[in-house]
């Protein structure tokens, strides 16, 4: 069992490792600074259904605060609020090992929503943003919402099958004791 969640951790650090170096290669120029993607946050949105919030949330505030060290220097600690808390707010309302994939990915366009939502917030709170949230919903937050929807379509399968498995095992201890 601890191999499986030590699969997780090391599945999120690669999705990071990715978000920082492949995808600027994919994603045009132009478009870059209006698609945020956050792959290690859906994954963390698969975690909090499929598995048990408390983990989404640890693992949100640790690699939100990844994020906030290595690409956003404005401030320290946004990202890792709003991935911890979306993913455990999320996490009490849709909590279901038996969730349908077009619940899960209605689960991944609110939760982009929400994530985003709480950023654009915080920023506007210390005002680092000056823009109002209609023009940041249209510009940022939509194609964003898209993006992230691709990625858990591509990822729903084969997440839910490993996420399956750890929770099967944590079931499965949890009988032994």
């Amino acid at each position: 069992m601890a191999g499986r969640k030590q699969l997780l951790v090391i599945l999120l650090f690669v999705l990071f490792i990715i978000e920082g170096t492949v995808m600027p290669w994919i994603i045009p120029d132009s478009w870059l600074p209006r698609i945020g993607h956050n792959f290690v946050y859906i994954a963390l949105l698969f975690v909090t259904v499929y598995y048990h919030r408390h983990t989404a949330l640890v693992l949100g505030i640790i690699f939100g605060l990844l994020h906030d060290v290595v690409f956003y220097g404005h401030m320290i600690g946004p990202y890792s609020f709003a991935m911890g808390l979306s993913a455990y707010v999320l996490g009490m309302f849709f909590k279901s090992p038996r969730v349908s994939m077009p619940v899960m990915m209605m689960i991944v366009i609110l939760g982009s929503l929400l994530f985003d939502t709480i950023l654009f917030f915080i920023y506007k709170l210390f005002r680092l943003n000056l823009e109002s949230y209609n023009w940041a919903l249209v510009e940022y937050m939509i194609p964003t919402v898209f993006i992230h929807f691709l990625f858990a379509l591509i990822i729903y399968v084969p997440l839910r099958k490993q996420l399956d498995k750890l929770t099967r095992n944590r079931v499965i201890k949890k009988d032994k004791v």
